[in-house]
């Protein structure tokens, strides 16, 4: 854990890390209140389920967003992104469901581009061998603004209404700003062989790369996997007994699991290396689905921990190896990229688990999920992990930016 601690010693990872917390909190109170807001505007389940479409559906352009990233100094970027996200918000105070919807794409496509653009700078600015523990860090304080943030946004629109959550948003974005001004980093100027490059290359970095493919293919799995575990949560509830409300305690504890092995990461990563901290979070992940089949609460809370710790191994693991192992020139696109294959099939796996949900009992079904969902960690233990573990020990591991 020293090490892990370490890294908060670090002037720029600190400031990087509290700029993390400070937006992510606005940018998960507004995930919250804008379906919410929208909601109460037209009365239209289908226009509030746009919102989260909006913000989402970006992510999905990745790879060509990710070129921004590669474009030119990043610093300057990260700033101006914010400051633009801060200038933007206080449009949704004309209460127009059209323009909160055109707002919420664009902040999510600019929250791609941040997004690479800070993987790309902490992995110039942290040690390779920190690189898993700021990735930990990064994840618990994540997973921490998730528990507090929709609890704080919904009381505040409850106070007040939707305008005064977009004000608190465009505070944060301002915040992080001053925050990210404050990082001492060198970079070059402008790429030119990112304007050379097609953004298509950050898929043939990684479909070339004999430890980044199976890792975000194993990410791409989970995510599949955990999108028909969610699906299946009030199914879950109902066999318990209990209110959909519940559904609140379960994500807590979900939450508290990530927040967690976020703080333990570090320490794993070194020990286990990058292939077998996923598999072993990806089988952790496997049985607490699988167990949701018995219908008693001890067993649910503790398949809700189990889930939250292990879901998030195989994400820290694949941005850590992406970042250890991308050239700088090419990290925006590489990290976006990724980004887009792992995340997109928890989409697909959200449509199967809700066609499948009605017709097959819950129980057997999360029986058979968790099986399956074992055998995907199974490729991830079957080479000796001696190689990344030497790659995240190693100094002369090149540093990607």
């Amino acid at each position: 854990m020293r090490k892990t601690w370490a890294v908060l010693h670090d002037r720029d990872a600190r400031l990087c890390l509290t700029g993390v917390l400070v937006s992510g909190f606005g940018t998960s109170a507004l995930w919250l209140v804008s379906g919410v807001w929208v909601k109460d505007l037209t009365g239209s389940d289908g226009l509030a389920a746009l919102c989260m479409l909006a913000m989402w559906v970006p992510t999905l352009a990745g790879p060509l967003l990710g070129t921004i990233a590669d474009r030119g100094r990043r610093k300057p970027l990260l700033i101006g992104g914010n400051l633009l996200l801060a200038a933007l918000l206080p449009v949704l105070l004309t209460e127009r469901v059209a323009v909160v919807l055109a707002v919420l794409l664009v902040y999510g496509a600019t929250g791609v581009v941040l997004d690479a653009v800070e993987s790309a700078l902490v992995a110039g600015a942290v040690a390779p061998s920190l690189l898993g523990d700021f990735n930990g860090l990064r994840t618990a304080v994540n997973e921490g603004m998730k528990l507090v943030a929709p609890l704080a946004g919904a009381g505040l629109y409850a106070l007040s209404g939707g305008p005064a959550v977009a004000l608190l948003d465009a505070a944060t974005f301002v915040l992080a700003a001053l925050l990210y001004r404050g990082l001492h980093v060198r970079e070059d100027g402008p790429r030119p062989s990112s304007r050379r490059t097609p953004f298509v290359e950050g898929a043939r970095h990684i479909g070339a790369h004999p430890t980044l493919r199976p890792l975000i293919l194993a990410g791409a799995t989970t995510m599949l996997f955990a999108g028909i575990n969610g699906a299946l949560m009030y199914a879950v509830i109902d066999g318990l007994g209990h209110s959909p409300a519940y559904a609140g305690v379960l994500y807590a504890v979900q939450g508290a699991g990530s927040v967690a092995v976020g703080l333990v990461s570090g320490p794993a990563l070194r020990r286990l290396g990058e292939r077998r901290f996923a598999a072993y979070g990806i089988a952790l992940t496997a049985v607490g689905a699988g167990l949701r089949a018995i219908p008693s609460d001890p067993p649910a809370l503790a398949c809700s921990a189990a889930i939250g710790a292990g879901l998030p191994c195989v994400l820290i693991a694949a941005l850590t190896a992406v970042q250890r192992a991308t050239p700088n020139a090419l990290l925006g696109r590489t990290v976006a990229t990724a980004n887009t294959l792992v995340y997109t099939p928890n989409v697909l796996g959200l449509a199967v688990g809700a066609a499948l949900v009605e017709p097959v009992d819950q129980r057997p079904l999360s029986a058979v999920l968790g099986v399956v969902w074992l055998a995907a960690s199974l490729p991830l233990f079957q080479r000796p992990a001696s190689a990344s573990r030497i790659a995240s020990r190693s100094p002369s591991d090149a540093n990607p930016a």
